[in-house]
């Protein structure tokens, strides 16, 4: 006799559930603190992420999306003034995007606004960091 697979089903689709639930918490959250600031989500997560000059590629790798979607985004924050393109020092062919003064002033008001009642907040940093650890240990396949 085989046992049912429907219990595995039911934490499956519940622990999936959670996942979204909290993705959608945290974009929401980043949403609105980006209105505040005169940005989109797109253009505040890519602030966000640019922690030092990088290619578009990585940019777009750090994001989750296309390098085409970057391109559009990238192109609106280099007219507000808060990312410019550089050559690359190592790859002629390649660009670099390097955030402005102003960028970078408000890439940390951002970081602030995103810490402020963040989804997360709840959790103490060591649940945080085992938060992050089951969440590589399940994106991460062999």
């Amino acid at each position: 006799m085989t046992t049912s697979p429907e219990p595995q089903a039911i934490a499956v689709r519940q622990l999936c559930g959670l996942v979204n639930g909290l993705a959608q918490q945290i974009a929401d959250h980043v949403r609105e603190r980006a209105v505040t600031l005169g940005l989109t989500a797109a253009q505040a997560t890519a602030l966000r992420e640019m922690t030092g000059p990088m290619t578009m590629r990585e940019l777009a790798e750090r994001m989750s999306c296309e390098p085409s979607n970057v391109t559009f985004v990238v192109d609106k924050l280099e007219k507000q003034g808060l990312v410019e393109r550089r050559a690359h020092p190592t790859d002629r062919r390649a660009r670099q995007l390097v955030l402005t003064a102003e960028g970078s002033a408000l890439r940390e008001r951002l970081l602030e606004l995103l810490a402020r009642d963040s989804p997360l907040i709840g959790l103490t940093p060591e649940q945080q960091r085992a938060l992050q650890d089951l969440l590589e240990q399940a994106i991460i396949r062999p």
